[in-house]
């Protein structure tokens, strides 16, 4: 049992950790003082309120159980009582004395009250002007992963999955700035400050919880906090079974939504409570499917399509699976996973089929563009694709990263550089956009700022892939050798397999007239491609870093046959620019659809 030492409310959850009349700290027992009959009562709310429908079409009712105060009691803007009712709730309590007069003639209690009345209405006058301002009114949010309290990892997948579906049904919304799932994983297992997460992600109110799994019982306890002003907002507890972990979550969207006074349009509302399968077993293999996607390695990737494929094999109009399919075959070209053409083509189809169950999924729109520009090199029609996946949710910052790299490889630069500030816009940790923009500005060649921005992003993340990358890139550029060499050396000494540093590191051997150490660099390339697919541009850039022209155009025309994704980055690649004077350079640009 827990007790606000303020306002001498008890709690029964134990999990609660703020009064969620005043946002006071907890403490364990009651607090003494106060008689247990003076207590404010509690009530227990079931389903959703009236606005809400009390339950979602198709599926059975939900009784979660919701702590607040009993009386209808008017709310301010944060989800507390007003001043005006506190304020009148004390008058009421207090004792009616007889007046006493001062010798002036002036009833002193009179007085009092008149300099009080005064007081709240300067109060309220100066916070309805700071409400108005706008600075109360919450813009943004990050929901951070559950706290797994089932005392086995193998369930991690159900604490991080249903933040990551909250997550999305959140980014619905086109007045509310969402955290994605990437930025907020960096918390998980971390005793982090709510102020410092919410400084870090630029929001303006965290969400919080934990998950505990017995058997097929589940008890999901969340809280909403203001992250400006410490005040718990909301808070909730939900005892339910398995099969109800679907509704569940939607019923935690639709209330949080509510919770942040927002005011949606009836498509809006819809987006919310959207049911994407009818299927508890088909919607935990999907965020099973998540769990392991995020992981990226190899075996996680298979174990990642093997799950989406369960759960379409339970409910074959799952849309959302199949966009998780597509994802899965569109990052394993960039490990070397598999080869383009084994996996681009598998991509589209599922990313396809996802839209023909479901015409409103942005990320499968994404998901057709990268595979119609980075492979098919149909360059007009994955313009349009982007375009409409950024109509659909402009909120979700890595299509507008995935957008950004199509116009930086394909030579708009300028606006690829805007794309990418999108993005970390509305991701201010989102490193692999940050690394980008760098890489942006490199293929701008405005050198300097891009190492500014690649060593500010290396600062925060140094064992980012995607920031070593474009950080040794852009050392090169700059004709920094020794410094990409020691770079590069670095990776290879735990993971002498990485093709990122081994190009970086072989191009900038070949700069520094180290000729032969260039070479084992192209062996060992070589021997990697006995057991996996190699991006065949790595070795025609360090063919091209040693002058030699000839061999350097035959792994292009290897690249091109492969479907090659890095391929059309020839177009802006400063450390491919001794080769633009060669004809064959601009057959290759023609072939690719891409104008010189």
């Amino acid at each position: 049992m827990k007790r606000c030492p303020e306002c001498r409310r008890d709690y029964y959850d134990d999990s609660l950790l703020y009064c969620l009349d005043d946002g006071s700290a907890l403490l364990d027992g009651p607090a003494s003082g106060r008689p247990l009959d003076d207590e404010p009562e509690t009530a227990i709310m079931s389903g959703l309120p009236a606005s809400a429908g009390g339950k979602f079409d198709g599926e059975n009712p939900t009784q979660p159980f919701i702590h607040t105060t009993a009386a209808a009691e008017p709310q301010d803007s944060l989800g507390g009582a007003t001043e005006k009712q506190s304020f009148s709730a004390n008058r009421a309590a207090e004792p009616q004395e007889s007046a006493k007069v001062w010798a002036g003639g002036f009833d002193k209690r009179l007085l009092l009250a008149l300099v009080a009345l005064a007081v709240i209405v300067l109060g309220g006058f100066f916070g309805y002007r700071y409400f108005q301002g706008g600075s109360g009114k919450i813009n943004s949010i990050a929901v951070l992963p559950l706290e797994n309290r089932s005392g086995n990892s193998d369930t991690d997948y159900l604490s991080d999955g249903l933040a990551d579906s909250l997550i999305y049904r959140l980014t619905q919304l086109p007045n509310l700035k969402v955290s994605p799932t990437s930025s907020v994983m960096r918390y998980k297992g971390k005793d982090t400050d709510v102020a410092q997460i919410a400084k870090e992600l630029n929001v303006d109110a965290v969400m919080s919880g934990r998950l505990v799994q017995r058997g097929d019982d589940l008890n999901i306890s969340v809280q909403l906090i203001d992250a400006r002003t410490q005040k718990v907002l909301w808070a909730g507890q939900y005892d339910r079974k398995m099969a109800d972990l679907l509704a569940t979550q939607r019923e935690i969207a639709t209330t949080i939504t509510q919770k942040l006074e927002l005011k949606l349009a009836g498509n809006e509302a819809n987006s919310i409570t959207k049911q994407y399968t009818t299927s508890s077993e088909a919607y935990q293999l999907y965020l099973k499917g998540r769990y392991h996607w995020g992981k990226r390695s190899m075996d996680d990737i298979e174990k990642a399509i093997d799950c989406f494929q369960q759960a379409i094999k339970i409910d074959p109009n799952f849309a959302l699976a199949y966009t998780g399919i597509s994802d899965a075959y569109i990052v394993m070209p960039s490990y070397g996973y598999l080869s383009p053409k084994e996996a681009f083509p598998q991509a589209r189809a599922a990313a396809q089929r996802a839209l023909d169950i479901d015409a409103t999924l942005a990320d499968a729109y994404a998901a057709l563009a990268t595979t119609s520009s980075f492979y098919e090199r149909d360059w007009a029609k994955a313009e349009s694709e982007f375009k409409r996946a950024i109509e659909l949710n402009p909120n979700v910052p890595n299509i507008h990263y995935q957008y950004g790299y199509f116009l930086q490889t394909t030579g708009r630069c300028d606006e690829g550089i805007r794309e990418f500030k999108n993005a970390i816009e509305l991701e201010p940790l989102f490193i692999a956009a940050a690394a980008n923009l760098a890489g942006s500005y490199m293929n701008c060649r405005q050198f300097d700022l891009a190492l500014e921005q690649a060593t500010k992003t290396y600062k925060l993340e140094p064992n980012h892939p995607t920031i070593r990358y474009w950080m040794g890139a852009i050392y090169i550029a700059n004709g920094m050798y020794p410094e990409a060499v020691a770079l590069g050396e670095k990776v290879l000494q735990t993971d002498p397999n990485d093709q990122d540093a081994l190009y970086i590191t072989g191009y900038a051997y070949a700069k520094e007239g180290r000729r032969s150490d260039a070479e084992g660099v192209l062996t060992k390339f070589n021997d990697i491609a006995q057991r996996q697919y190699v991006l065949a541009y790595y070795l025609a850039s360090i063919y091209a870093a040693l002058g030699e022209k000839d061999k350097a155009f035959a792994e292009l025309e290897r690249s091109f046959t492969e479907g090659d994704s890095e391929l059309p980055r020839l177009k802006s690649d400063p450390l491919m620019d001794n080769l633009r004077d060669d004809p064959r350079y601009k057959d290759l640009l023609r072939r690719m659809n891409l104008p010189e």
